[in-house]
């Protein structure tokens, strides 16, 4: 019986995943407004997961990583969904989350034993223009990645990247919540060429290493004729490009860096015969260079045997001393009855991490 309904909700789950990242204007529409939609607190319930498996033995280990635990979340609030970009703070308790309908979530996350257990103190609110007002095509409100400039999440300077109206935008950031937007990021010229559903998906300002401070961003699908994917680096007079090595055709959909100038970059790719599957790589702090193509190490490759959905927002946060904490945010394309917000965490300790260590 268990075995039946895994397949069945398999071969659910598999359309679900094709109607979210399949573009359509249909999809687009589905989406809920934001214009509102008005700062403030909601309510976020968690259901524990326990084992990264959905089938066949619990196990610990995975990749390179080590499994600390995941969370299902809900709301009742009909703008809780779609959560594309992430951040963390060091502890690994406080983030923030934005949504490619346009809206932001803040929140704190709780422990026990070091496994997440819920989400507390949540807010929830819209991206607005430089004027204050919330967007209202959704082709203004794809927001897909959020990167910490300054200061704090709670006290500081936030990038967001839209994709479809490709642009960066700078916003402050408080208690509660986001400003207005404060500036824009001029793109490179050849970001002209992203399709308007493959734009700005992955982002991160540089913690550390050759390029501390520099905004490092890529497209989900921009490739070369190397058939590489395409990313750029706002260092120096204009942004340079680079490119990653194309492994098996997956998709970008999120970046994080530690301290040390570490790159870690989350991947996604969609078949109708398989489902989704998701990826994550480590790029070493002297393999990213302008004007080079990388590949990095991969640390994990999951499918739907395992607790994932549509993955597309990465954190990291720091644990005991030399181990990294990974977490991850899925998109659930506001499919309510077939995908899932799931937040899923892992840990990473090697001596590489170690030297990340602030």
């Amino acid at each position: 019986m268990h075995k039946l309904w895994f397949r069945w909700r398999h071969a659910w789950l598999v359309l679900a995943l094709a109607v979210g990242l399949v573009p359509s204007v249909a999809v687009a529409q589905l989406k809920p407004g934001t214009s509102g939609l008005k700062a403030g607190a909601i309510e976020v319930s968690s259901k524990p997961i326990v084992s990264f498996n959905r089938t066949g033995p619990a196990e610990s280990h995975f990749g390179r990583l080590d499994w600390r635990g995941g969370l299902v979340l809900t709301s009742t609030n009909k703008n809780f969904g779609g959560w594309s970009g992430l951040v963390m703070d060091p502890d690994g308790k406080k983030f923030i989350a934005i949504s490619d309908s346009g809206a932001w979530l803040t929140g704190e996350l709780s422990y026990a034993d070091d496994r997440p257990q819920g989400v507390a103190n949540a807010r929830l609110g819209p991206l607005s223009n430089a004027e204050g007002v919330p967007f209202k095509r959704g082709r203004d409100r794809d927001s897909e990645a959020v990167a910490l400039v300054s200061g704090s999440i709670t006290s500081g300077s936030m990038l967001v990247a839209f994709e479809q109206n490709h642009r960066i935008l700078n916003y402050d950031v408080s208690p509660e919540g986001f400003s207005p937007a404060r500036s824009s990021v001029p793109l490179p010229e050849d970001a002209k060429r992203m399709r308007r559903n493959l734009g700005l998906e992955a982002m991160t300002v540089m913690r550390g290493g050759a390029f501390k401070g520099a905004t490092i961003a890529m497209s989900e699908r921009l490739l070369d004729r190397n058939n590489n994917h395409t990313g750029w680096i706002w260092s120096g007079d204009k942004p340079q490009r680079f490119n990653l090595e194309n492994i098996d055709d997956f998709d970008i959909t999120d970046i994080a860096s530690l301290e040390d100038g570490t790159l870690f970059v989350l991947e996604r790719r969609f078949r109708w015969l398989e489902g989704v599957k998701m990826r994550l790589r480590r790029i070493a702090p002297d393999e990213l260079q302008a004007g080079r193509t990388i590949k990095g190490e991969i640390l994990i490759e999951s499918d739907l045997n395992n607790e994932i959905d549509n993955m597309e927002g990465l954190g990291l946060s720091h644990g005991k001393p030399g181990e990294t904490i990974i977490t991850m945010i899925s998109d659930d394309n506001f499919n309510y009855f077939l995908q899932r917000t799931v937040l899923l965490q892992f840990s990473l300790t090697d001596s590489q991490t170690a030297k990340a260590r602030p």
